[in-house]
């Protein structure tokens, strides 16, 4: 009885200290995450009720232009569609952002564990004597503690939120690499496609400048045409062979990049090649507004002004004190089998404020960079938006004219065609001279490579056009 009550005063100090300082971080609690951020909204933009080079065109259900899906299945090409299955994996920029966007996640974890307490453990081992070796001690000590910064000010939480929205704008900017990516890949490989198309022009035309080199040749040996002839058949076969070997240097080039965006060498990658089709899908445009939600840019610069919100309240907390608990509880004896018995330990409760009291205006300049740093987001938003818009406008406008040129550039072709077909009987014939074929041969060859160009810049515009909406949607949909 006695040895309990000797013992019961120093269990009654322990837990009023208890007591105190479990109330003061309940009140502390209730204070926190008194938001000093400012309420965030979205900037506005500019929103036109429609695109202007939209005429003609049947706007998509807004429903249907949020799905998103493997756009370039439209084009109909199961080549493309094997590369585009490389890029995903082995494109570096896009492993890259996504090497980001995980770095951005931890930084989330990372302050969102700012909230909770620090628990630490530490332990010791301590021998000391005189130099003669006599009244050597030993000291062995075990404790642990706990520090926590309540969020009173929500300080921490605006932290939290500034890297949510930076982790949000790390995974748009993933969506815009993996598109960018994605779409410079199909552009590369149309454009690979036109390029063999205009060899295979060039070598049916080589082989007629050939025929008709020897028919030259032929007439001037027997006296009918004289030698200019057969320089200017040899000069247009000549300079079609050169236009070959350009178009030649061309396709390497295209397959290098091609290589690079699927993460291969050059030296370990061909594209052999095959039958260029020449599909081009309607692209179905939804209203301006669905930009906003579909972009990735606009995306992460729309997020960017949310981290950028989130830091004024950072910078606000600085006006504030700065408050922390610290508890710790622990013991020490001079033989180790004692640091565990009670009658060796000691507990510590704290609770600490720091409030700076003068900094020469600091804390008011970093609140107006914080102002400035939030009005420069929203202008860069801003202009993401508009340069959007801009963005979609060009695309239609260049998809609608390109239709209406391949049409005048197939009229064409066929026209030329048919004159240097005439010419040239007309020549066997002995009624022109060859400067007249020449010149039906040039154009009727440029008539046709303009044509395939034609054809190539409505496949890439179309390209452009998805890109320029935010990306692709289910084909089944449509």
């Amino acid at each position: 009885m006695n040895r309990l009550m000797r013992t019961t005063p120093m269990i009654r100090p322990t837990a009023r200290a208890l007591t105190r300082a479990l109330l003061a971080a309940a009140l502390l609690s209730s204070l926190a995450g008194c938001a000093l951020a400012p309420a965030y909204e979205r900037p506005t933009t500019p929103a036109p009720g429609a695109f202007k080079e939209l005429a003609g065109w049947a706007p998509a259900a807004p429903a249907d232009a949020l799905e998103r899906g493997p756009w370039w299945n439209l084009f109909g090409d199961p080549v493309l569609d094997g590369l585009m299955r490389q890029v995903e994996v082995n494109n570096q920029n896009v492993a890259a952002a996504v090497a980001a966007y995980a770095e951005a996640r931890a930084v989330v974890a990372e302050q969102r564990a700012a909230l909770f307490p620090t628990v630490t453990l530490n332990g010791g081992a301590n021998r000391s004597g005189s130099r003669n070796g006599d009244g050597a001690s030993s000291k062995y000590s075990l404790s642990i503690g706990s520090s926590w910064e309540p969020d009173v000010w929500g300080r921490l939480r605006a932290g939290i939120s500034a890297a949510q929205a930076n982790a949000q704008a790390s995974a748009a900017d993933l969506a815009s690499a993996r598109l960018s990516a994605q779409g410079e890949l199909a552009a590369d490989y149309f454009s690979l496609r036109s390029v063999d198309a205009q060899r295979a022009l060039l070598a049916t035309t080589i082989e007629g400048y050939q025929r008709v080199l020897k028919i030259t040749q032929n007439r001037f040996d027997v006296g009918i045409v004289p030698h200019s002839d057969v320089y200017q058949a040899q000069t247009q076969l000549a300079s079609a062979q050169s236009d070959d070997l350009t178009l030649a240097r061309q396709r390497a080039q295209l397959e290098h990049a091609i290589a690079v965006l699927i993460g291969k060498a050059p030296a370990d990658f061909a594209l052999p090649g095959a039958p260029w089709n020449v599909t081009v899908p309607d692209v179905p445009v939804g209203v301006p507004s669905t930009l906003l939600e579909r972009r990735p840019d606009i995306a992460a610069a729309e997020r960017a002004v949310a981290a950028a919100n989130a830091q004024i309240g950072i910078v606000r907390a600085a006006y504030f004190p700065q408050i922390g608990l610290s508890a710790s509880y622990g013991s020490s004896a001079s033989a180790i089998g004692d640091v565990l018995k009670a009658s060796s330990a000691a507990w510590a409760l704290g609770l600490s404020a720091a409030q700076t009291i003068f900094n020469g205006g600091a804390n008011r300049a970093a609140v107006q960079g914080a102002d400035a740093a939030r009005e420069q987001a929203v202008a860069r938003y801003r202009q993401t938006v508009l340069s959007a818009f801009a963005d979609v406008e060009d695309q239609l406008n260049a998809t609608k004219i390109l239709v209406q040129q391949q049409d005048l550039r197939r009229v064409a072709s066929e026209a030329a065609d048919k004159v240097e077909e005439q010419v040239l009987n007309r020549y066997k014939a002995g009624q022109v001279s060859y400067s007249e074929v020449v010149q039906a041969q040039v154009t009727a060859l440029s008539a046709r490579r303009s044509l395939v160009q034609a054809q190539a810049d409505r496949q890439t515009t179309a390209v452009a056009l998805i890109q320029a909406l935010g990306g692709g949607w289910h084909a089944g949909q449509e």
